[in-house]
C-alpha cells in the first residue's frame, strides 16, 4: 500500500509539473505573438510614402504614390506596380521597407535593375532621388516626409 501512495504522489508531481511547463509555454507564446503583431502593425504605421515618378521618352512621365511597406515592380498583373514592357520581367524588382529604410531588390530580372546606373547583384538601401531602371523603364524614387503628431 506505501509504494502505490509513493508511485500515485510521484505521477500527481510530474502531471503538476508537466501542467505547469505547458502554462508557461502557452503564456510564452501569447506574449511572442502579440509582439510580433504590435511590431507589424507600428512598421504599416511608419511607412513613408514612397514617390515614383516615371520618366518617359520626353523626360516627362506619370507620378505614383505608394503607401505599402512591399512594392512588386513587373509585367504580371498581381504586383504593385504593373509595367506593360518588354524589356521587364514578370516580376522584376521588389521595393522594401524594413529597417526604418526603403531598399531595392532585383527579383533575378532577365534585363537587371540598376540604381544609378550600376546594376544591382543585391538588395541596396535607396536615397532620395535615385534613379532607377528596370529594363528600360527608367524612374525617380523620392521620399514623402511623415507629419508628425
Amino acid at each position: 500500500m506505501e509504494n502505490f501512495s509513493a508511485y500515485l504522489l510521484l505521477a500527481l508531481r510530474l502531471l503538476l509539473a508537466l501542467a505547469l511547463y505547458a502554462f508557461l509555454g502557452w503564456t510564452f507564446y501569447i506574449i511572442w505573438r502579440d509582439l510580433r503583431q504590435q511590431a507589424e502593425s507600428l512598421t504599416h504605421l511608419r511607412v513613408p510614402p514612397l514617390l515614383i515618378s516615371q520618366i518617359g521618352e520626353n523626360g516627362l512621365g506619370e507620378q505614383l504614390r505608394f503607401t505599402a511597406p512591399e512594392i512588386v515592380i513587373g509585367r504580371h498583373p498581381n504586383c504593385e506596380w504593373v509595367l506593360a514592357n518588354e524589356t521587364v520581367s514578370t516580376k522584376h524588382a521588389r521595393l522594401l521597407f524594413h529597417h526604418d529604410q526603403w531598399w531595392l531588390e532585383d527579383l533575378h530580372s532577365r534585363n537587371g535593375t540598376f540604381l544609378n546606373e550600376q546594376i544591382l547583384t543585391s538588395p541596396v538601401v535607396l536615397a532620395n532621388d535615385d534613379r532607377v531602371r528596370c529594363g528600360q523603364v527608367n524612374f525617380d524614387i523620392r521620399f514623402e516626409e511623415l507629419s508628425k503628431k
